[in-house]
């Protein structure tokens, strides 16, 4: 079910995908977890590579490569079951698929298996996922300014995501909380970031924990005058989070943003009051 529900999210999407791979990034990595059936299948090269077949056919899997590329199946169809979004689906076979090319290599010559893993921890250090860079109604603070913004005004309710730019969860996280972003924003209901793996005296000030361990990353922050209301997800006694997903349905259920933006969108800024206070004496002496 998980696979049928995974195809079909690749179909749907399959203009945004093709478009992924415009990117370095994600056509690099689409080269890398095809490399060992390129190698395996490719004239000139996979003549010289080892196999168990009972043919000697060199240039087709033998057994137990069939074997490990079912395993690998198995592995992302269940990791998938959790993804929430279609890059996570996306990073989970770019993932497990380099796992399964090392593992191929290494088998058949231990130079190759070498080779490609050093490839890998080059593609690591120089590559990194985009960042998302599309529409959003949010501001990002520093450690400096995060506190005066939060208590500049006491009547407006701020969500704040505490995140940082190394963590997988973030990236994927970065597009969901821009769209509740542009859908919720107004004037008495704000949304801000803070990138905690600049700015760690923030994350100690509001008690985020960025270690990978703890996993509280990405942490949402419900503030009003700079005071705590709520969070997500909850972290236990031993500084470990809650386990949660930070899916758009939760966060619009566990922060009732829906019943909050109607109550929010009705707030006037200050100027606003002085000149309805202005406007009721003038009427009063027409009368």
């Amino acid at each position: 079910m998980s696979l049928i529900r995974g195809l079909v999210s690749t179909l749907y999407c399959l203009p945004k995908v093709y478009k992924w791979f415009y990117r370095p990034y994600y056509l690099l990595s689409l080269l890398m977890t095809v490399a060992f059936p390129i190698v395996r299948s490719c004239p000139g090269l996979c003549e010289y590579l080892p196999s168990q077949r009972e043919d000697s056919n060199s240039c087709a899997f033998d057994w137990r490569e069939v074997e490990i590329l079912m395993f690998l199946s198995a592995i992302v169809m269940m990791k998938n079951r959790r993804a929430i979004t279609l890059e996570q689906h996306i990073g989970n076979i770019f993932l497990f698929s380099k796992v399964a090319n090392v593992v191929l290599f290494f088998r058949v010559d231990l130079r190759l298996g070498l080779l490609y893993l050093m490839l890998c921890v080059v593609f690591l250090i120089t590559c990194k996922p985009p960042i998302y860079m599309g529409p959003e109604f949010i501001k990002y603070f520093s450690d400096s300014t995060i506190d005066e913004e939060l208590r500049r005004d006491g009547r407006v309710t701020w969500i704040v995501e505490f995140y940082a730019n190394w963590s997988p969860e973030c990236q994927t996280f970065a597009p969901i909380f821009a769209d509740l972003s542009l859908k919720y924003d107004c004037l008495g209901l704000k949304f801000g970031k803070v990138d905690i793996g600049q700015y760690a005296a923030a994350a100690e000030r509001y008690k985020v924990n960025p270690s990978p361990l703890c996993k509280q990353l990405p942490s949402l922050l419900l503030l009003q005058g700079g005071r705590e209301l709520m969070r997500r997800p909850l972290v236990d006694m031993k500084g470990r989070a809650v386990g949660w997903n930070c899916t758009e349905e939760n966060i619009i259920r566990e922060f009732n943003l829906n019943e909050m933006f109607q109550r929010c969108k009705k707030f006037k800024q200050p100027h606003e009051d002085e000149d309805e206070e202005e406007e009721e004496p003038e009427s009063k002496k027409d009368k």
